[in-house]
C-alpha cells in the first residue's frame, strides 16, 4: 500500500505531461498559452506551470517569442525520427556529393544544426594531394554551413537563436557583428540561396540548403584550400552546390 501511495502521484504526473504534449500537438503551428492549456485540460495552474517548465527544460516544448504560448520543441523531432537518425538524408546525399567531387575534385560535407554549432553528419574525400580539413563540430557562425542553416531559419526561430546565442563576434564574422549588418547578411544569404566564405586564408567553403517536404533539414557544402580558389572555381562551386542541394531535396521529397 505504501508503494502504491508513492507511485500513484508519479503516474498521474506522467499522464498530465503526455496530455499537455498531445494538446499542443493538435495544432503544432499555433502557440498555446499556459492558461489555456490548464483550463482546457482541467489542471491546477501551478501544477500545469511546473510540468510545462520541465517539458521546456527537456526540449519537448518551446516558448514562442513572437506569440504568447508554447509549441512543440526540437526534442519531439528527434524522437519521431524526422531528423535522427540521418540514414535517409545521407543516402540521398552520397550520390550528389560524389558527383560534385568527380566534377570539381574537392571535398563535400553534409551538416545539421545542433544548438549553436554545426555538426557534420557525413563527408567525402577527393584525390587532391592537399585536401582541406574541418572539424566535425564547429560554431555555426564560423562556417558556411552554419551561417546557411542559421540564415534559412524561419523568423521566429532566428530571433530565438540570436536571443540565446547572441550576434557573431567580430573576429568570426566581422560583416555581421551588429543587428543591422547581421540582418543584411541574412537577407543576402536567403536571396542567393547559398553562404560563401571566401575571405579565409586557409579554407574556402560554400553551403546550400537541403529540404525535406519544404522543411530545412541540412546543409550541403563544398570546401577546398584557399590557394586553389579562383573566380572560375567560385562560379563552378556555386553552380554545383545549388544543383546538388536541390537534387538531394527532390530525392527526399
Amino acid at each position: 500500500m505504501r508503494l502504491a501511495f508513492h507511485f500513484e502521484p508519479m503516474i498521474q504526473v506522467i499522464h498530465r505531461a503526455l496530455n499537455i504534449l498531445e494538446y499542443v500537438a493538435q495544432d503544432g503551428n499555433k502557440p498555446k498559452p499556459m492558461g489555456q492549456i490548464a483550463q482546457d485540460l482541467e489542471l491546477n495552474t501551478a501544477t500545469c506551470a511546473n510540468i510545462i517548465k520541465t517539458l521546456v527544460q527537456r526540449g519537448y516544448l518551446e516558448k514562442s517569442d513572437l506569440q504568447k504560448g508554447y509549441i512543440l520543441g526540437a526534442q519531439i523531432k528527434e524522437l519521431n525520427g524526422k531528423h535522427q537518425p540521418h540514414q535517409k538524408l545521407i543516402a540521398a546525399a552520397k550520390i550528389q556529393m560524389e558527383l560534385i567531387s568527380l566534377e570539381l575534385n574537392e571535398k563535400c560535407l553534409l551538416a545539421v544544426l545542433k544548438g549553436d554549432k554545426r555538426q557534420v553528419i557525413y563527408k567525402n574525400n577527393c584525390s587532391q594531394m592537399v585536401q582541406a580539413t574541418t572539424p566535425d563540430e564547429k560554431k555555426a557562425y564560423d562556417s558556411s554551413t552554419g551561417r546557411l542553416l542559421v540564415a534559412m531559419m524561419p523568423e521566429e526561430s532566428l530571433d530565438k537563436f540570436v536571443q540565446n546565442y547572441g550576434l557573431p563576434p567580430s573576429a568570426i564574422w566581422p560583416d555581421a557583428d551588429s543587428p543591422a549588418k547581421f540582418m543584411a547578411q541574412i537577407h543576402q544569404i536567403r536571396k542567393n540561396r547559398y553562404a560563401l566564405i571566401e575571405d579565409s586564408k586557409q579554407i574556402i567553403g560554400i553551403a546550400s540548403p537541403v529540404y525535406y517536404h519544404n522543411e530545412l533539414v541540412a546543409s550541403l557544402s563544398i570546401y577546398l584550400p584557399a590557394f586553389r580558389f579562383s573566380n572560375t572555381v567560385r562560379k563552378k562551386m556555386i553552380h554545383l552546390c545549388l544543383e546538388g542541394a536541390d537534387a538531394i531535396s527532390a530525392q527526399l521529397s
